[in-house]
C-alpha cells in the first residue's frame, strides 16, 4: 500500500492517544501535589503528549487537505463520527495538564477546545435525531466521547471564571451520559455482542461518572451525596472492568486499546480529589493503584503502537 493511501486510511481514533497521554500527564500532576514530592515525570509526560498532538494534528490537516472525501467519510460514519471530539477534549486536557506552567495560554486552550467541543456535540447530536443509518450494532461505548468532553470543561473553566458556561456544559454532559448509558446498557445485554475491535471501549464506562465526579466537586467545592454517588459508581465500574483484563488482554492489537487509558487516569485523579476530601488511607492507596496500572498501560500501549506503525498494521483499510 503507499503512503498516499496509508495517509488517507489515517484514522481519527488516533487522537485517543493524545487523551490517553494528557489524562496520565494531570493524573501524574495530582499524585506529586497530593505525596508531596516532585520529579519531572510530569514535564516528560506534557512534552511527549504536545510532540503527538501537534504531530496528529499535522498529518490529519494533510489528510483533510489531500483526502476531504476521506474526512467526510468519517464525519458520516456512525462509529468513527465520536471520536473526533476527542481533538477538542485533547485542547482541554492539554489546558489542565499546563495550567501552571502556561496558565494564559491554557486560558487560550481551553476556550478554543470549548468552542470546538460545541460545534463537534451539536454536529453529532444532529446526525443523531436525523439518522438515515444508524443501527442498534453501531451503538458502543465511544459513543459517550462527545459526553465525556462536556463535562470536562468544568475542571479547568470554574478556575478560569467562566462558572456558568462551565454549569452548562456539565449539564449537558451529565443528561446525555445517563441516556447514553442506557441505551450502550441495552446493546451489550440484548443484542450481539460488541466487535472485537471495539471490545475495549467498554473501559469508557468508568470515565463519565469519574470525570462529573472531578467537575462536579469542581462546582460545588465540596463532597456531597452527589459527589459520592458519582465517584463510587465510577470506582465499581473500574473494578468490573478489571475482571474483564484476562479477556480483554488475550485480544489483538488495535487503535481501540487506547481506550483502557483515560478511564483509568481519570478514576486515578479522582480517587486523589476524594482523598484530598475525606482523608481516608483506603482512598490513597487505590489513588496510588490506579497510577501504577494506568502508566504501566500507557507504556505498553505506546509500545504496541509504534510496533503496529512499522509493522504497517495501521491506516489500512477495513
Amino acid at each position: 500500500m503507499s503512503e498516499h493511501s496509508r495517509l488517507e486510511e489515517f484514522p481519527v481514533s488516533f487522537f485517543a492517544m493524545v487523551m490517553g497521554l494528557s489524562g496520565l500527564t494531570i493524573a501524574w500532576e495530582k499524585t506529586q501535589s497530593m505525596m508531596g514530592f516532585e520529579s519531572m515525570i510530569p514535564q516528560v509526560l506534557l512534552g511527549l503528549t504536545i510532540a503527538v498532538f501537534l504531530t496528529l494534528v499535522l498529518i490529519y490537516t494533510i489528510k483533510l487537505l489531500r483526502y476531504p472525501k476521506a474526512v467526510r467519510g468519517e464525519l458520516g460514519h456512525p462509529i468513527k463520527l465520536s471520536f473526533f471530539p476527542a481533538i477538542s477534549i485533547s485542547l482541554l486536557l492539554l489546558a489542565i495538564a499546563g495550567h501552571q506552567y502556561a496558565p494564559a495560554f491554557a486560558a487560550i486552550l481551553w476556550q478554543v477546545g470549548t468552542v470546538l467541543h460545541f460545534g463537534f456535540m451539536l454536529y453529532i447530536l444532529n446526525s443523531w435525531v436525523n439518522h438515515p443509518h444508524y443501527k442498534v450494532i453501531h451503538m458502543n461505548p465511544a459513543w459517550f466521547i462527545p459526553a465525556v468532553g462536556n463535562v470536562l470543561v468544568p475542571v479547568a473553566g470554574v478556575g478560569l471564571g467562566y462558572v456558568e458556561v462551565s454549569w452548562f456544559f456539565f449539564s449537558v454532559g451529565m443528561l446525555f451520559w445517563i441516556m447514553l448509558l442506557t441505551i450502550v446498557f441495552n446493546r451489550v445485554l440484548f443484542h450481539d455482542p460488541l466487535p472485537t475491535k471495539l471490545e475495549p471501549t467498554l473501559f469508557i464506562l468508568i470515565a463519565p461518572p469519574a470525570v462529573g465526579f472531578i467537575s462536579y466537586v469542581k462546582l460545588t467545592g465540596e463532597i456531597d451525596s452527589m459527589a459520592h454517588i458519582l465517584y463510587y459508581l465510577a470506582l465499581f465500574f473500574s473494578f468490573f472492568l478489571l475482571t474483564q483484563v484476562a479477556r480483554l488482554s488475550r485480544l489483538p492489537f488495535f487503535l481501540s486499546w487506547w481506550a483502557y487509558s483515560f478511564p483509568l487516569a481519570a478514576v486515578t485523579i479522582a480517587s486523589w480529589v476524594m482523598y484530598q476530601h475525606v482523608e481516608h488511607d483506603v482512598i490513597k492507596y487505590l489513588a496510588l493503584f490506579f497510577l501504577t496500572l494506568v502508566s504501566l498501560i500507557v507504556a505498553l500501549l505506546i509500545v504496541k503502537t509504534l510496533q503496529a506503525i512499522v509493522q504497517k498494521k495501521v491506516c489500512v483499510p477495513e
